[in-house]
């Protein structure tokens, strides 16, 4: 890590443990952070996914989004936090489980993670190349040029550091709100009814539970922001010490609000006004909800809205993303045997994130949706049952058993995980 990024680790751990006395400028920028992650590229098809269902399981899913997003989180966040001072995710599983159980997660937790960001790398370029083209009417350099200017200029945000990098997506995070609330509110005064249609009638037992299974992994990794919990859970004990826990479920649950309210009111203002019928038609062209609305309405702020926001989700889930690929990435080192010096690590680990990315960003492969899909069900082991199972056996997290959360959370794992794979045998 860089020498900005050292003296700011050796700050958090000479300063003694901050109070809960008051929220601080600290506590919004991770809150931030952490929507930043979460709400990316993946929220612009949730109303195409999510509405495809019908009305009775859109607003089942949105009932259940919160518990299912910010337990989860609130587990896997816990997890890091009951290992010792400074270990990040990789580390505590290995303290707990063992060497070799450790080694695995950390190879499972950087493949689950890693295609995310190169498919983060496609889209990027090609958002931009679009919009350059199609918007701009400017010929857009060759895409071997295009994709290094691009991933050079995330990585240099990335050189300044973790709190440069948490900064940076928090401060992205507030004009994509406000487009957000800007197209969610455009779209009222075109309202019809779209998926009030299906209200009318309820669905049969076994079809509406068949329609949620399926679903729910979609709602789970529209809100995921996994690859970041680590990182944050160390920077909260870091700040907090014996506190942590109490203040990190404060930032996670007022993230979590932020999340839910947002997205389900773009969500909803969607699906109100396009018809079940144009949904279908939306997936059938593998178009985001933003595109499909651009092409419906002919409207030039939204054409030339939709790629800018695009870009900001696209850049930012990237940069969380880079955190959790990063630290997988280094642990794997470390485990090979091989202990480099930490400024050694991070350049090695920057120089491979910018050559593969780059490459993949490059050739442009329709084969990463397969990669995403491949890495889901360990995404969802990981965010979802692994924390649980650290619960009923690592004796640092005794004082969370018992609690109906937890079964909560095992179920929804088992189903994102049933679902997921059922969906791709299929």
């Amino acid at each position: 890590m860089n020498d900005q990024a050292n003296s700011v680790e050796e700050r958090f751990e000479t300063t003694a443990p901050a109070t809960l006395s008051q929220w601080s400028r600290h506590d919004t920028t991770w809150m931030l952070g952490l929507f930043g992650t979460a709400i990316g590229a993946g929220t612009l098809f949730l109303p195409i996914n999510a509405g495809l269902g019908g009305f009775w399981p859109l607003l089942i899913l949105a009932v259940l989004a919160f518990p299912m997003t910010f337990y989860a989180h609130r587990g896997l966040t816990r997890f890091v936090l009951s290992g010792r001072e400074g270990a990040d995710i990789t580390e505590v599983v290995e303290e707990h489980f063992g060497i070799k159980a450790g080694a695995l997660i950390t190879l499972l937790y950087f493949f689950a993670i890693f295609p995310i960001l190169l498919i983060y790398s496609v889209a990027l370029t090609n958002t931009v190349g679009s919009f350059l083209e199609h918007q701009l009417h400017l010929q857009p350099p060759p895409r071997v040029v295009l994709s290094l200017m691009l991933i050079l200029g995330l990585l240099a945000v990335v050189r300044c550091g973790e709190q440069a990098i948490v900064k940076a997506m928090s401060l992205m995070v507030y004009p994509f709100i406000v487009a957000l609330l800007f197209l969610a509110v455009f779209l009222v005064p075109h309202w019809n009814g779209g998926i009030l249609s299906t209200a009318s009638t309820l669905p049969q037992p076994s079809a509406l539970l068949h329609t949620l299974w399926l679903a729910i992994p979609v709602m789970v990794f529209s809100f995921n922001h996994s690859p970041i919990i680590s990182a944050f859970a160390v920077d909260q004990k870091r700040r907090y010490g014996n506190n942590a826990e109490e203040r990190s479920s404060q930032i996670l649950s007022r993230a979590h609000v932020l999340m839910v309210v947002m997205v389900l009111f773009f969500v909803f203002s969607c699906v109100l006004t396009l018809s079940p019928a144009q949904l279908a038609e939306a997936k059938a062209q593998n178009l985001s909800i933003l595109s499909y609305l651009a092409n419906h309405f002919s409207n030039p702020t939204i054409a030339f809205a939709a790629p800018l926001i695009a870009f900001v989700a696209i850049s930012k889930s990237f940069l969380g993303h880079y955190i959790g690929a990063s630290e997988g990435l280094k642990g794997l080192i470390v485990k090979s045997g091989r202990r480099p010096a930490p400024k050694t690590l991070d350049r090695l680990t920057a120089a491979f994130m910018l050559v593969v990315c780059w490459v993949v960003a490059t050739l442009n492969p329709s084969i990463l949706g397969m990669i995403e899909t491949l890495g889901g069900p360990v995404i969802a082991a990981i965010l979802f049952l692994m924390p649980m199972y650290a619960i009923r056996k690592v004796p640092a997290m005794a004082r969370y058993r018992g609690q109906a959360s937890n079964v909560f959370v095992v179920l929804v794992g088992l189903v994102a995980i049933t679902a997921l794979v059922y969906s791709l045998l299929a």
